[in-house]
């Protein structure tokens, strides 16, 4: 939960203006498989909001429980797919906005960098993915200890 779904629903947003924008140049980086990853960025950007909502429950005393390392994995590695989708379409312009200064026009672009390089510390940071993926195992499926 420390992430809010309108920050993944306004990235999703701007990857569909992204792979737009792509395709209205006829860019061959606006492939078909481009467009159903950024579909399934709206629709998971969506279901992070539906998650979400299950905070309601914690306001009202509830108890976090083993259920927040689903959601830390989920928004974690959403993060991540959804920058990766936008530098497949910025394809090798994105190499180019590695320089810190960039014309104010490349700045837009030069975000998804950015996001990119923070998303990549998501499976890291607040417990690693495979810690979560564990605590999923043993306290949610019931699996022993490994």
């Amino acid at each position: 939960m420390l992430r809010s779904p309108a920050r993944f629903q306004a990235t999703a947003r701007r990857l569909v203006e992204l792979y737009r924008a792509a395709r209205a140049t006829r860019e061959p980086r606006a492939a078909a498989s481009v467009r159903r990853r950024g579909c399934w960025s709206q629709a998971e950007s969506l279901r992070a909001r539906h998650l979400s909502r299950r905070r309601r429950g914690l306001l009202a005393g509830a108890k976090i429980g083993a259920e927040a390392s689903l959601n830390k994995i989920f928004w974690s590695e959403l993060d991540l797919r959804m920058h990766e989708t936008a530098l497949r379409i910025l394809g090798r312009s994105a190499a180019e906005l590695l320089p810190a200064r960039t014309p104010r026009a490349r700045r837009r672009r030069a975000s998804w960098l950015d996001g990119y390089l923070f998303a990549l510390s998501g499976p890291i940071y607040a417990g690693t993915n495979e810690i979560q993926r564990n605590i999923i195992a043993e306290r949610i499926l019931g699996l022993p200890r490994g």
